[in-house]
């Protein structure tokens, strides 16, 4: 199928992108277009008129800083991926990235159109949650920045209303004494995962766990972040019961099954993943506690 027909418009400035979203009903705004332009191809999706912010100057820059990482609308997942100073302040976010799609999306889709598209299989989404970050938002009558609580209230669905362009996302950098990992099954490479796990483990001085928590893709409606660390709390790296942390992610999560998996299966994969990646992110914080 083709795209319902609609109306394009090229403003060259955040201002004028809130013009005409305030002006026309129906508007949409257009970055990267990887899930938005599939939905219009489709016509799961209709819009009168599609705002390309791709020539608004100020959007496409990552500034990786000693709080975080601030990443612009319109940064491609690709230059994301390759930005090693982010990658150093929050790991997360190239281990998440390279597991977006395929490098010919990645080289166009944005990360925070997919954020701001909520869609719960994503990896970003999950990402915002599990460091605690936030989204920064242009309305007509100024800014204003969401904590990722109050963004994600369904799937594809957010708590923005009315006119407004989602310009950046912010990731709080990891903390001393922390470790990250990252990993998901797909039935093939490059597919939505049918589950993914990001974890951060925390140490404390004496290389014991003090922290865990995980969040997870495809499993629930919402970006969910979990606290596991009653299963490992006080326990050494190379001892903790990984085991029971993932038993535990077992308990806490309510998995839907569609024609990709079983509720059973997705609640099976939070505990294997889980516990994988977890002890890799608690070995990652023992080498970073050591130096």
């Amino acid at each position: 199928m083709k795209p319902a027909p609609f109306r394009y418009a090229d403003p060259g400035s955040v201002a004028e992108a809130l013009e005409v979203l305030a002006t026309e009903e129906g508007a949409k705004v257009l970055a990267g277009g990887q899930s938005l332009l599939p939905l219009l191809s489709m016509r799961l999706a209709a819009p009168a008129t599609l705002v390309d912010i791709n020539r608004v100057p100020g959007l496409d820059t990552v500034e990786a800083t000693g709080d975080g990482v601030r990443v612009g609308a319109l940064v491609r997942h690709a230059t994301l991926l390759d930005d090693g100073a982010a990658a150093r302040v929050q790991p997360l976010l190239a281990r998440a990235t390279a597991n977006v799609a395929h490098p010919a999306i990645r080289n166009r889709g944005t990360t925070v159109g997919s954020i701001a598209h909520a869609d719960p299989s994503g990896e970003m989404t999950s990402v915002l949650a599990l460091t605690d970050g936030s989204v920064t938002v242009a309305t007509p009558g100024g800014v204003e920045t969401i904590p990722w609580r109050d963004l994600f209230v369904g799937p594809l669905e957010t708590s923005i209303s009315g006119p407004a362009v989602v310009t950046s996302a912010f990731f709080p950098a990891l903390p001393p004494r922390a470790g990250t990992a990252f990993a998901e099954v797909a039935r093939r490479r490059g597919d939505y995962a049918v589950c993914g796990a990001g974890v951060v483990v925390t140490l404390d001085e004496d290389r014991r766990v003090s922290a865990a928590r995980a969040a997870y893709i495809s499993v629930g409606l919402v970006p969910e972040v979990h606290d596991l660390t009653e299963a490992v709390a006080g326990q050494p790296v190379a001892g903790a019961d990984w085991a029971g942390a993932g038993a535990l992610a077992r308990s806490l999560v309510d998995p839907d099954g569609d024609l990709h998996a079983s509720a059973d299966y997705r609640r099976l994969l939070v505990g294997v993943l889980t516990e994988r990646t977890l002890a890799s992110a608690a070995a990652e914080a023992a080498e970073r506690t050591a130096a």
